[in-house]
């Protein structure tokens, strides 16, 4: 059966849940006390239709605002929203290109494209959820996310598209850092998951502590502070060459913390969906 964009996706979601361990977040082997694993789950079957209308060419804001409603109603709360927010432009690049293939240029052409429509489509997404983000920058503090709808009037008035709410965020922001630097860190670990031995869901793990060493992750650092995120940075970096068991233990001794780099996991999920639509079989 030909593998589709939208399926590429969905899969990308399911596999990065698969991989275990990443720690700190769910995965197939530990829940967390508030959310499960079966959740996350539900979640990126829910998001399916609005993973399909990316592939058939809608817009980012409206596709966007499909995902997150469906994942909201079957998993019962947030289970990917940062993934989604990263997967859709290159679900849609990869829609614009013949083979299906996403490239760093398609996906900042479909940032640059972003409109305030699809700006607005975001902010009502957010209805859909509770997200955990830092204090606005100044001078935004009347498009703070966590006002959803309410901020559209503010955000028409000041004709700012979907990349310059996005781009807001950034550098504090993980997933925004990735809109306003053409998906970079995305597209690497592409290439390392691309490359690896084994079975994808084994590679799933190296790539993510290759990125958490490499970078402090952004929700842990909005949940608990900066030199938190620079401490389990570290310790990724430590354990990078650690066998597994040692990973698994830190990785429960993180959720048993509360300290869930959610950030990282996203952009392992967009990770995946690339190294799919280049070939890579699960």
């Amino acid at each position: 059966m030909r593998r589709t964009i939208a399926g590429n996706a969905e899969l990308a979601l399911l596999l990065e849940l698969a991989g275990t361990p990443t720690p700190g977040n769910v995965d197939r082997a530990r829940d967390h006390p508030d959310l499960r694993f079966d959740q996350f789950l539900a979640g990126a079957v829910g998001a399916r239709p609005g993973l399909d209308a990316a592939a058939a060419g809608a817009p980012v804001g409206i596709a966007l605002k499909t995902a997150v409603a469906g994942m909201a109603e079957r998993a019962r709360d947030n289970t990917q929203f940062g993934a989604l927010l990263l997967l859709l432009p290159l679900v849609r690049a990869a829609a614009a290109t013949p083979a299906g293939e996403v490239s760093c240029a398609a996906a900042a052409d479909v940032v640059a494209a972003t409109t305030v429509d699809d700006a607005a489509a975001f902010y009502r997404a957010l209805e859909h959820v509770e997200v955990c983000v830092a204090d606005p920058p100044d001078g935004m503090d009347d498009l703070d996310v966590r006002r959803g709808a309410e901020a559209i009037p503010t955000l028409r008035e000041r004709g700012l598209t979907l990349a310059d709410v996005v781009s807001a965020s950034a550098p504090d922001d993980g997933v925004a850092v990735e809109w306003t630097s053409g998906f970079e860190r995305t597209f690497d670990a592409a290439d390392a998951l691309r490359s690896g031995a084994g079975p994808l869901t084994d590679r799933v793990p190296r790539a993510f502590l290759d990125l958490l060493a490499d970078e402090p992750d952004g929700l842990v650092a909005a949940r608990h502070g900066e030199s938190v995120a620079e401490r389990v940075s570290d310790r990724a970096a430590a354990l990078r060459d650690a066998d597994r068991e040692t990973v698994a233990a830190w990785a429960d001794d993180l959720v048993a913390a509360g300290i869930n780099p959610g950030t990282t996991a996203d952009i392992v999920a967009a990770a995946l969906f690339v190294a799919l639509s280049r070939g890579s079989r699960a």
